[in-house]
């Protein structure tokens, strides 16, 4: 079948068009598809300063990486606030936004104060509640009345860091479900409630179900993020504690690594491995998604 000609009109149009985009286009290449296989492209090599000077080195920091017990001990506190933070964010989120849905007085108020932790500055987050977990003088013990070592003792310092996690992403995922809940047609609730179902019958057989696709999307990018944790422990931890072994993320061994010795080839090894597992994560996630999202 023959092309039809573009007319003068179309092309200018066309012409503009890309114009307009261009900027878009070059800032897309430029800060985020050429790093990506620089950055594959230095994990083969022993890079000198400032990333120049790179010398091929082929799988040999691959190699390091297998047989260094940093990254996996890095890997493995990611992985256990991953499975420590994400359940609690979740269920949380959905309960605030379940109660924050229905008719109340000052129920805009309540959204708002949830949602706060998410416009305010990480590193003032990090400020407060390193004075709140003070052994000393901190909040938290002021009021519960005890001595207890939050971030200093290796036994409670995770569990510091997925309070502080948990607390500023509730908001952020309150509001998305809320968006959710609010799209589910009433008239499933009113058929339930003549069939004799209580609340929270309704509550896992229509809300959940309904919500799946919006709760599946926050799994999905709740991983993505808890294994990416990097500004939390790195500014409420002292790198001098005994406790900070067991906060240290594998992204801050990649900051370590890329940024304070100037290994940026070794650095670019520990990134690429991070990525593959969430590709692997991710994967099968999209491969069993069907078996409990619900799109109808």
């Amino acid at each position: 079948m023959k092309r039809k000609k573009m007319s003068a009109k179309a092309r200018r149009e066309a012409v503009y068009g890309l114009i307009f985009i261009m900027p878009t286009i070059i800032g897309l290449l430029i800060l985020n598809y050429y790093p990506i296989f620089e950055t594959v492209y230095q994990s083969f090599c022993e890079t000198g300063d400032f990333g120049k000077g790179n010398t091929f080195v082929g799988l040999a920091n691959y190699i390091t990486l297998f047989h260094d017990s940093e990254v996996f001990s890095t890997l493995f506190n990611s992985v256990k606030y991953a499975v420590l933070s994400l359940p609690l964010t979740v269920c949380l989120s959905l309960v605030l936004a379940v109660l924050l849905n229905r008719k109340m007085r000052l129920r805009g108020l309540y959204r708002t104060i949830y949602f706060l932790p998410m416009v305010c500055a990480p590193a003032a987050i990090a400020m407060v509640w390193k004075w709140m977990f003070n052994q000393d003088y901190g909040l938290l013990n002021h009021i519960l009345n005890t001595k207890i070592s939050w971030v200093t003792d290796p036994a409670n310092a995770m569990i510091a860091i997925v309070v502080v996690g948990v607390w500023s992403s509730i908001g952020n995922n309150m509001i998305l479900l809320l968006g959710g809940l609010q799209d589910i047609p009433k008239d499933y609730y009113e058929a339930a409630s003549v069939d004799g179902s209580t609340g929270v019958h309704s509550f896992f057989h229509i809300t959940i179900p309904l919500l799946s696709p919006m709760i599946f999307f926050i799994v999905q990018t709740g991983i993505m993020g808890a294994l990416q944790l990097f500004d939390l422990p790195f500014m409420i931890m002292d790198k001098s504690s005994r406790a900070w072994p067991s906060v240290k993320t594998i992204t801050y061994l990649f900051y370590e690594y890329a940024f304070e010795r100037s290994d940026r080839g070794y650095g670019a090894a520990i990134i690429m491995l991070l990525i593959c597992i969430i590709s692997i994560i991710t994967f099968i996630l999209q491969k069993t998604e069907k078996k409990w999202v619900h799109y109808d």
